[in-house]
């Protein structure tokens, strides 16, 4: 089990528990077990190209996106990129992501960040809810025209 991040603290991930099921993005087209897209996540690399994932936009309720270390940065354009793409599902940052990248990984259009249970103890929940945007800067409202998107 991980610890979810959210705007709102930490909270347990449920996602398996609840029946999801995580897909590594190279097994992702083999029918090996019957799926339905509201439970499907999609595992995908940080260096894959977002023209290669625009058939999957709409099979699976989540793309989860690794960092192998929390200096490798292509994650957050990756996020960025599928959301201007129109990507509308959940994207979930996995890995060496450390509380003060938290509102710039909202920003790139994340929903949430697992973490590990070690982690979240160096990394306690007041340090990451110190780090969550004071306005809404979800891509959503970006998109809205609420706010005109950033360059980042």
């Amino acid at each position: 089990m991980s610890v979810i991040v959210r705007d709102s603290g930490f909270e347990k991930d449920t996602w398996e528990t609840d029946g999801g099921l995580f897909i590594d993005l190279e097994k992702y087209g083999q029918d090996v077990t019957e799926r339905e897209p509201n439970k499907t996540a999609i595992d995908i690399p940080n260096d894959v190209t977002v023209e290669s994932l625009k058939g999957l936009f709409n099979s699976a309720a989540m793309i989860r996106i690794p960092f192998p270390s929390f200096a490798d940065g292509r994650g957050f354009s990756l996020a960025k990129q599928l959301r201007q793409q129109g990507y509308e599902g959940k994207l979930r940052a996995v890995g060496h992501i450390i509380s003060d990248q938290y509102g710039f990984a909202r920003v790139c259009g994340f929903d949430e960040v697992e973490i590990d249970f070690d982690m979240a103890g160096r990394q306690p929940e007041e340090q990451w809810l110190a780090r969550v945007p004071k306005q809404d800067l979800s891509y959503q409202n970006l998109l809205m025209g609420k706010r005109p998107l950033r360059n980042i």
